[in-house]
């Protein structure tokens, strides 16, 4: 079976989401079979197993809607794409598409980072939920990332296609001891500064969390960072403006807990990461959370910075238990394992009866 993976979405630099999800999958993938990796930039190789590969098109390029005719050459049986947009006109094998998550059709203010004609691009797309389905069905098959998502593209009928969990994980680490809870009093945010991500219900309970210091790890723009200074008493933020892997763990290690206010997420890379060093996480009380959360996490109401307060001023008397909870609970998710769900799905996929016009393109 010839197996070709898109890792056009694998960042030069730091990872960020969808960057970690595709290399993590992929490296645990061609551990298991061979693959062919797409890029469309040599320098994505750094993060990615040695395995062949083929530079084609940038998938933001207009060249995108026809960039099966590039790939029709490896002559593959199976494409898995860690995103729904690949281009498929004139494909001449089976596709697996990825949807990570619904969160920008409730909350629609698009990544700054985009220029503006792509900003609005992106609002008008997300208006219907029609878009999203012609993307959806031009795939033989649909993976996402957890059962959460699964379940609201169920409801919102976004496919015909059967759609398979492959979860997201968290790279592994050494098994470590057990740990005493910490002395000092540091809690752990890594992720965006977009609206929905609810920062601000973060740095609002720090006035009820005497002696506490909120790590806000990643890049932050200079209105973001003056409006949550306003919010939070004096020295109680640190911004480490992007940091590494090395400081990040490091500061997880020595953290009383890992936290978000998020609203809406597809999975939740950061609350596996904490809890998998036996760093506890308190968040908010949604789905998505629940599912990564389980029994170890802690749980407050979306906006309210008096539940994040009390619910970390809880884990003070269970930190331990807490502790060792989350290490097992974050053992459930592991790139080895989704790999052998992917892998799965592809031989299925490929070995599947072709459809009329399928292979052929949509």
């Amino acid at each position: 079976m010839n197996i070709v993976v898109d890792c056009r979405y694998v960042r030069v630099g730091r990872h960020d989401g969808i960057s970690r999800f595709t290399a993590g999958v992929v490296a645990a993938l061609a551990a298991r079979h061979e693959v062919t990796m797409l890029v469309s930039d040599e320098r994505q190789l750094d993060k990615l197993p040695d395995q062949p590969h083929r530079l084609v098109s940038d998938p933001t390029s207009v060249r995108e809607p026809l960039v099966a005719l590039q790939v029709n050459a490896l002559r593959p049986d199976v494409v898995w794409s860690p995103m729904q947009t690949m281009g498929s006109w004139g494909r001449r094998y089976r596709l697996v598409l990825t949807l990570h998550d619904l969160i920008y059709y409730t909350n629609r203010t698009p990544p700054p980072e985009f220029a503006a004609p792509l900003r609005l691009l992106w609002r008008l797309y997300h208006l219907a939920w029609w878009p999203q389905r012609l993307l959806l069905d031009r795939a033989d098959a649909v993976v996402t990332v957890s059962e959460t998502t699964r379940a609201e593209m169920t409801r919102h009928r976004l496919t015909s296609r059967p759609v398979t969990v492959v979860s997201n994980a968290a790279d592994p680490v050494e098994e470590a001891p057990p740990r005493a809870a910490p002395d000092a009093r540091d809690l752990v945010y890594m992720g965006s500064f977009m609206p929905y991500k609810d920062v601000a219900t973060l740095a609002r309970a720090l006035p009820l969390l005497d002696g506490y210091r909120l790590h806000l790890m990643s890049r932050v723009s200079e209105r973001e960072r003056a409006s949550l200074t306003r919010l939070a008493p004096a020295g109680s933020l640190v911004f480490h403006d992007g940091a590494s892997d090395d400081e990040y763990r490091a500061i997880l290690l020595g953290a009383t807990a890992v936290v978000t206010a998020s609203r809406a997420e597809g999975f939740g890379i950061p609350l596996v990461e904490g809890m998998a060093l036996g760093t506890p996480a308190v968040v908010t009380d949604i789905p998505i959370f629940r599912e990564i959360g389980g029994d170890a996490a802690l749980y407050a109401a979306a906006g309210s910075p008096s539940a994040f307060a009390a619910a970390v001023r809880r884990l003070e008397g269970e930190w331990a238990a807490r502790s060792a909870a989350s290490v097992r609970q974050a053992a459930r998710f592991s790139w080895a394992a989704s790999a052998d769900v992917l892998l799965e799905l592809l031989e299925r996929v490929a070995s599947s009866p072709t459809r009329r016009g399928r292979r052929r393109g949509r």
